[in-house]
């Protein structure tokens, strides 16, 4: 199916902390082929405040905090270097599309609760995530505690 090229996947997730379902979806994403991994994390302060806002800098670099002990894990499950990072961006969708614009993209996973980001999107992320032509995985992760980080 993929016929020996490495395929680039963004995983797009609500939290900087991973869960057991992102995990088992990255090492299943890993049985398919040569694989990269990238991790988008929507900036996690609240969405009325402006992009050269303090607070909204503070939160992204809290996140990246958990994102940081977050990705021994991903690493582990994905068998080699993953890149993660956490967008200013609040929207997930922006947050694609500026990575997208960076660097290529072949895959999406998208690993989010139900009850945040899909009424922050008026329930619509994974339809205007297929719009981008892309397969686009969905993981939910269950409600109990994150594997790694806050």
């Amino acid at each position: 199916m993929y016929d020996g090229q490495v395929t680039r996947v963004l995983v797009v997730t609500d939290r900087a902390a991973t869960s057991l379902e992102l995990l088992a979806a990255v090492r299943q994403r890993r049985e398919l082929g040569p694989v990269q991994f990238r991790v988008v994390v929507p900036n996690p302060a609240p969405a009325a405040l402006h992009l050269l806002h303090p607070e909204r800098h503070e939160k992204a670099a809290e996140a990246e905090q958990v994102l940081r002990q977050a990705l021994p894990l991903l690493e582990r499950a994905a068998g080699g270097p993953v890149i993660g990072s956490v967008s200013i961006r609040h929207d997930p969708m922006d947050a694609v599309e500026e990575t997208m614009f960076d660097e290529p993209v072949d895959e999406i996973i998208m690993s989010v609760r139900s009850s945040s980001l899909a009424r922050a999107l008026h329930q619509d992320l994974q339809h205007r995530l297929h719009h981008l032509g892309l397969p686009v995985t969905t993981v939910v992760p269950a409600p109990a505690q994150p594997v790694a980080g806050g």
